[in-house]
């Protein structure tokens, strides 16, 4: 197996709505804020390479939408997505499989791109998987807080393709990945563990956003379920280091992995850095 970080570049969202009730005094020491409050955070994917298979996994916030609606997020950096899995050797039409963790904008974005005036999946020879509680919730009555981060454009093509594919309760179309299924940020997102060799590579996805939001009450304002989110953080940990996951971070600006260890304070990282293929 061979595992590449796929870098999409980069976003601003508001530290306070990141770190929740985590006063600025304290957050701010780790993830400085520009003048308007606004943090750095990667949208950093990950492509799997095993036997036939070539996963891909989210895909960022794409640049399909209307730059009016873009610059409220700051875009920055000069990757994205496909520049990205061709510098990583490979081509978008080799892409077998794209798990979506879950359908929030910077997550699913660049899973449709516009061609013409069609919008089509990006990967036209992938299957794409996501949790069918997942897509009820984003579908059948999206709630307030979360509406604005469904958006149509990025979800509904890959139903209309029929490349879309659900997946059911814990179960996995993969031998070499397992789902932690969490409903604290937003209903069945799904948190890759991939069975890498000898460890297990769990992709953090919005769970654990990067490695500042490792402590239990670092919990980010979007959460739907603020409390199960610090609930399921607390069981993930606590299954990560008596397994001794590397988590990957989908959102940390600066590091790609880490390690955990027990302190008096709680899990918290040990080694920082890249993934080792």
């Amino acid at each position: 197996m061979n595992c590449y970080p796929i870098d999409t570049g980069y976003f601003k969202l508001d530290g306070g709505a990141m770190f929740g009730v985590v006063p600025q005094s304290i957050w701010r020491k780790t993830n400085p804020p520009d003048d308007n409050n606004l943090c750095q955070w990667a949208m950093r994917c990950l492509l799997i390479e095993e036997g036939n298979k070539l996963i891909l996994i989210d895909t960022g916030i794409g640049d399909k939408q209307d730059p009016t609606f873009l610059k409220h997020y700051y875009l920055n950096g000069e990757a994205n997505l496909i520049t990205s899995i061709r510098q990583a050797g490979f081509h978008e039409n080799q892409i077998t499989d794209v798990i979506l963790t879950h359908l929030h904008l910077d997550h699913v974005g660049g899973a449709v791109q516009r061609t013409g005036d069609k919008l089509l999946p990006t990967f036209s020879q992938a299957k794409y998987w996501v949790h069918q509680g997942q897509w009820d919730w984003a579908t059948i009555a999206p709630n307030p807080r979360e509406k604005a981060s469904f958006l149509k454009e990025n979800i509904q093509p890959l139903f209309e393709s029929g490349q879309l594919n659900f997946i059911q309760g814990v179960e996995s179309p993969f031998s070499f990945i397992d789902f932690f299924v969490a409903d604290g940020h937003t209903e069945k997102q799904l948190i890759p563990l991939i069975k890498d060799k000898d460890r297990i590579v769990a992709y953090a996805a919005d769970l654990i956003p990067s490695v500042t939001h490792l402590p239990l009450a670092y919990v980010a304002s979007y959460d739907v379920r603020p409390l199960v989110a610090m609930t399921e953080k607390e069981r993930f940990l606590q299954q990560a280091i008596t397994e001794q996951w590397t988590l990957f971070f989908e959102h940390d600006p600066l590091h790609e992995t880490c390690s955990l260890v027990l302190t008096e304070k709680g899990i918290r990282a040990g080694e920082k850095g890249n993934l080792k293929r």
